[in-house]
């Protein structure tokens, strides 16, 4: 189990990141941000992640949108990559 992850949502011009903390006992805590496509931001995105001491991610592998996150996560952040097809058939 993670105690640190995050969860993206890939769009074409921006990504929505939502971090989940969960405590010993089992208390959630998210905290919600979203950023553009550009490398700034993403690389804004990963700073943040690292601040939060998020290095377990999982984005949405559809399309072809995904691979510039990738690109710029991948050094410091652990990235799952999961089709959205897939997910959808586990809720």
């Amino acid at each position: 189990m993670h105690h640190v992850f995050c969860g993206v949502d890939v769009h074409k011009k921006f990504v929505i990141a939502t971090i989940v903390s969960t405590t010993e006992t089992g208390i959630a805590q998210y905290k919600t941000k979203r950023f553009s496509t550009f490398n700034d931001e993403l690389n804004q995105l990963k700073d943040w992640l690292l601040e939060n001491n998020c290095v377990e991610l999982c984005m949405e592998s559809v399309g072809k949108y995904w691979i510039p996150v990738y690109n710029v996560l991948e050094d410091k952040i652990t990235i799952t990559l999961a089709n959205l097809k897939y997910i959808k058939a586990i809720n």
